[in-house]
């Protein structure tokens, strides 16, 4: 019998305007950076910049295309009045990368870090298996136990967050903690919005801390070499010090339900599927896994073998773990490497290189602003990517990759669409009924990153 047609899809109805919408986004965007680059070097260098940018070769105007293109749909991101998403369009850029001669296929292959795929695939894995084990509900139940007043529950919601944000990817963790802390706050009955508002505040800053914190220190560690112990040693104090500073400006922004001595109600623990052989495998493996990074194992032979012995397991069936796993963010890693390096391959010539170092990216206070300002247009991985080859060399790169890995990684908490973390957490919450506005957000994190990135500054 034949099958029954797909239903056609749902185009937009006015497809024009749409079209002239994704065209304004473009507009924004781009002169959000010229005003940023404008702010930055002065009028008169800017334009004398924009003057010598390759403009000739076919060839090289057409990587500058594909490349502004690519980083439009990550920065918009979807291609207007086409499904395609930002994974979609690293993939597409790739291809055209390829399919205009910039790069060769045994090229491509080589420009993709595979040490940092590999990393965040272990890591994917790790978490959940954490997570189908029932640790992080179990960890929940036990943090309504211990919180006796409101703002307990908010130490205890930000520094659980920015804790395992440090050690098992933040994006990873900003998936598990919202269906918990809003299920936690109405068994409570409170208001569920300033601890889901907490979660993606303390997961960026709480990632700083370690390698292996979120995908674009992943990138900096193996572009840099700096060792997980020196990263850590380095970024953790601004780590802390984010948390707690998250916790005071949540509590300021809602003082009713943190400024008060009323006591929490006592509840009952749900019952909760909870598979306790699991969970003590998977907390040793992650135990001996950071453990590993400690000692100077490289963090990507680590999380992947950590990874691999987690998946023998008689308790859940493999496909549940892949299914737990974010494959659009690793095709999405794997494209944007082949765009940047067909960029760097084609139009990045010492000349260009020598002029953006106009940008006096040796000052910590101007790499950091640029930092900031590339990661809230185009997201925190493209814009350490982008900015890779310029890093290389300066006087001091492994100061300078840390000032950005500080930077890009703490900027995502300025608005709403700062970071991947910070959407993943609005839409699980909107899932769950709650709402968190523009504003809401703003007005905590746009302080708070003001704040952590001066104290990064003064730190490093």
């Amino acid at each position: 019998m034949p099958s029954s047609p797909e239903p056609a899809p749902n185009h937009p109805r006015h497809p024009f305007l749409t079209l002239w919408l994704g065209i304004l986004a473009a507009i924004i965007v781009a002169g959000s950076a010229a005003l940023a680059a404008v702010a930055i070097l002065g009028l008169g260098e800017f334009l004398s910049l924009v003057s010598r940018l390759p403009t000739s070769a076919p060839q090289t105007a057409a990587v500058g295309a594909i490349f502004a293109a690519t980083y439009l749909v990550l920065a918009i991101g979807k291609l207007p009045y086409y499904r395609l998403d930002r994974a979609g369009g690293a993939l597409l850029g790739a291809s055209l990368m390829i399919g205009v001669g910039a790069l060769t296929l045994d090229e491509a292959y080589r420009s993709i870090d595979f040490d940092a795929i590999t990393l965040l695939l272990g890591m994917m894995i790790v978490v959940a298996n954490l997570r189908l084990s029932g640790f992080f509900r179990r960890a929940a139940d036990w943090l309504a136990d211990v919180a006796r007043r409101p703002i307990f529950l908010l130490v205890a919601v930000a520094a659980a967050t920015g804790f395992f944000s440090a050690f098992l990817v933040n994006d990873a963790i900003c998936l598990v903690m919202p269906p918990l802390v809003v299920d936690l706050a109405q068994r409570l009955k409170r208001d569920p919005t300033p601890y889901v508002l907490a979660i993606p505040l303390a997961s960026n800053v709480g990632s700083v801390a370690t390698i292996t914190g979120n995908p674009q220190n992943m990138i900096i560690a193996a572009a840099s070499g700096i060792s997980y112990g020196d990263f850590s040693a380095a970024l953790w104090p601004i780590a802390l010090a984010g948390v707690a500073l998250t916790i005071l400006l949540v509590a300021i922004a809602f003082p009713r339900e943190f400024f008060s001595r009323e006591k929490l109600t006592p509840i009952v623990a749900a019952p909760r599927a909870f598979h306790a052989a699991l969970a003590s495998k998977a907390l040793l493996i992650t135990a001996a896994m950071i453990g590993f990074f400690f000692a100077g194992v490289p963090p990507a032979k680590a999380a992947i073998v950590a990874g691999g012995l987690l998946l023998l397991t008689r308790r859940i069936g493999s496909k549940k773990i892949y299914s737990e796993i974010d494959w659009p963010l690793l095709l999405m890693f794997a494209g944007l490497f082949i765009v940047v390096g067909a960029f760097d391959k084609v139009v990045l010539t010492p000349g260009e290189i020598a002029d953006v170092g106009r940008l006096r990216l040796d000052d910590a206070s101007t790499l950091a602003l640029v930092s900031a300002v590339l990661s809230n247009i185009v997201s925190n991985v493209p814009a350490v990517l982008a900015l890779k080859p310029f890093i290389v060399g300066l006087s001091d790169p492994r100061r300078a990759w840390l000032i950005v890995a500080m930077a890009s990684t703490l900027a995502g908490n300025f608005t709403l669409v700062g970071s991947i973390a910070n959407l993943i957490v609005v839409e699980r919450a909107r899932a769950l009924g709650v709402t968190i506005g523009f504003w809401t957000y703003f007005k905590v994190g746009a302080p708070l990153t003001v704040a952590t990135i001066a104290l990064g500054l003064w730190r490093l």
